[in-house]
């Protein structure tokens, strides 16, 4: 979210009082978009320019897919919110020399893809369409929205080794309201959000809050996890690490770090580490 968040924000809370209608609209589609697409980093550049480009699409969106070697034992990485794949730059050459292949997407209204906004659903449709072009995931890197949507995908049949998350949202409705919270939106504006994002967004899903929670029926969810968040993360709350540890217990190791951040965390050399430690003990076969 940009500097000019809390002036935004108190647009909206006046309007609300003479058109709460128009307020509510406004900020529904502030959520749902997300406003500014991530540009390549300098360090990220030659890595993301070597990578095999394909199209997809979902919705009628273009989907900018990547693909780093020959497609074998292909290892997922999503990325999250205003982020784009070019940020798992670092992770490549070290899945690279484990024989392994990277493949990612810019999901629709990020990076190099079509489109002007997205959900959680569409990751998730996204994910299927590359698990049927190269198979069942080695394993799956995720950061953010990005973990969510794989948590989702995971419980709906995708197949994966191991599963690396990076600052996860545990809780699907902490977007609305970490997004409320920076705009200072008035509480009669956060439940028209709430209520716009169930009956408009999601309104085919039944009960989206629970559904897209990441703790909700663990037991569909038998992949070995390391969950990688940092104590002082700004925007998701190391809790939201410790629900997700509590809830998938010993199939689940958490690394808590320090001084990273949120959106940083990906190209911190020690959070590759961690990442790759726990996939490499898995040979490109298994």
């Amino acid at each position: 979210m940009s500097r000019g968040a809390p002036f935004v924000g108190a647009v909206l809370n006046a309007v609300s009082g003479p058109a709460p209608r128009l307020a509510g609209g406004a900020a529904f589609r502030l959520f749902c978009n997300p406003l500014r697409r991530g540009k390549i980093l300098p360090r990220e550049r030659a890595v993301h320019e070597r990578a095999v480009t394909e199209e997809l699409t979902v919705n009628g969106k273009r989907v900018r897919g990547y693909r780093w070697g020959s497609g074998e034992h292909p290892v997922l990485m999503v990325h999250g919110w205003q982020s784009r794949a070019s940020r798992y730059a670092g992770f490549v050459p070290r899945l690279e020399a484990l024989g392994l292949s990277p493949v990612s997407f810019d999901a629709p209204g990020h990076g190099d893809s079509g489109g002007r906004d997205t959900t959680i659903l569409e990751f998730r449709e996204i994910i299927g369409q590359l698990q049927d072009k190269y198979g069942a995931f080695h394993s799956v890197i995720a950061h953010s929205l990005g973990a969510t949507s794989v948590f989702l995908a995971l419980r709906g049949g995708i197949k994966a080794g191991r599963l690396v998350t990076v600052s996860a949202v545990k809780d699907f409705g902490h977007f609305p309201d970490e997004f409320s919270r920076i705009l200072g939106l008035r509480p009669d504006l956060r439940r028209d959000l709430r209520d716009r994002i169930e009956h408009r967004l999601f309104g085919d899903v039944r009960d989206p809050w629970e559904l897209f929670d990441a703790t909700h029926r663990p037991g569909e969810i038998e992949v070995p996890m390391r969950i990688i968040h940092d104590e002082h993360d700004d925007m998701v709350p190391v809790e939201q690490a410790h629900a997700l540890k509590e809830a998938y217990g010993d199939q689940a190791e958490l690394v808590i770090t320090a001084e990273l951040g949120h959106r940083k965390v990906l190209g911190e050399p020690r959070v590759i580490d961690v990442a790759m430690d726990f996939i490499a003990p898995s040979s490109p076969q298994d």
